[in-house]
């Protein structure tokens, strides 16, 4: 029974660290619509910012990485 419950634990530590996935995708589709919107308005501007446009893509994906890592951890080492 005890073996049972640690097992249980473990899966839904897993499925909540899998929910930072969703987070990530909804950050990058953020950050993708907002820049598409000052490019569409200001097209001449939009050169100087595709940089942090891509820095912020990557912050986003990193956090939804390291909760894929977390989730994976949880499943398969802990």
């Amino acid at each position: 029974m005890e073996g049972e419950l640690a097992l249980m634990g473990k899966y839904i530590g897993a499925g909540l660290a899998a929910i930072g996935l969703g987070g990530a995708g909804i950050g990058v589709g953020n950050i993708a619509g907002n820049f598409l919107a000052g490019a569409l308005r200001n097209p001449s501007a939009a050169p100087s910012q595709t940089a942090n446009f891509f820095v912020g893509i990557a912050f986003a994906e990193a956090l939804g990485i390291f909760s894929f890592l977390i989730a994976l951890l949880l499943m398969f080492a802990v």
